[in-house]
């Protein structure tokens, strides 16, 4: 597997927010979290990008426990991430933005901004805009694409599709399909949990900081605890049950 979450526990203070976690992404593969508000979905791809410490438990990537490695280690070991709310630099151009998903990285990153421009031809057309004069998809698009700069093995993605029009989801979906045709691998968090099962390979329902779930996507399309809780296929699904962010 290239990527390998053993048991893990996560606090913020007493609160325990992840609970004896496992999960499992193996190269190339899409896989996708789903859960409601508050379950620990965007905690969960925080503990292992490095942003959140761990307070028990392993992460193993590409063979290497990395349970302690500092974030920008874990950067130049293979992951990137586009986090939730973009978190694009407003004052910086789309070039500098760019820029700065290589930064950790030797060479010039000429062959990947190449890509990423390939990827999302808006970004080359607005090279020099402002990232935060940009429209929500386009800023969608230039977090993912400056995760891309650092080469990425496996691309985080938290709530790629958050406040977006259904136009720009399918087109954001279909980069992330393509994405991981050339190569790279995904772990989705998504609050348009049927959008996501229908791209991942396999997937993970989150509750209160426990998998109570998993199994390939489709099996979970079609099943009607996963439907009523997360697919709108219920009359019974509380509020609380409704997905949201993490």
């Amino acid at each position: 597997m290239l990527l390998e979450v053993e048991d893990v526990h996560v606090h913020y203070g007493k609160i325990a927010a992840i609970r004896g976690l496992s999960i499992e992404v193996g190269a190339g593969e899409i896989v996708t979290l789903i859960g409601a508000n508050g379950a620990g979905k965007t905690t969960t791809l925080k503990t292992i990008s490095g942003l959140r410490p761990l307070s028990r438990g392993r992460i193993r990537f590409d063979g290497r426990d990395i349970s302690r490695m500092p974030g920008h280690k874990r950067v130049l070991a293979g992951i990137g991430q586009s986090p939730e709310g973009r978190g694009v630099f407003p004052g910086m151009t789309v070039a500098d933005n760019l820029a700065m998903g290589a930064y950790a990285r030797r060479g010039d990153g000429s062959k990947e901004l190449a890509e990423v421009y390939e990827l999302f031809p808006r970004l080359a057309e607005r090279k020099g805009q402002m990232g935060g004069t940009m429209s929500g998809g386009e800023q969608q698009m230039l977090a993912i694409g400056r995760a891309l700069m650092a080469r990425p093995k496996v691309l985080l993605l938290d709530e790629p599709s958050m406040g977006l029009a259904p136009m720009l989801v399918q087109q954001i979906f279909s980069i992330i399909e393509e994405i991981n045709r050339r190569g790279t691998t995904v772990l989705l968090v998504e609050q348009n949990a049927a959008q996501a099962l229908q791209i991942a390979h396999r997937a993970y329902v989150l509750e209160t900081g426990r998998i109570v779930k998993s199994a390939p996507a489709a099996d979970l399309l079609d099943d009607p605890q996963v439907r009523a809780a997360y697919l709108g296929g219920g009359t019974d699904v509380t509020e609380t049950e409704r997905p949201g962010e993490a």
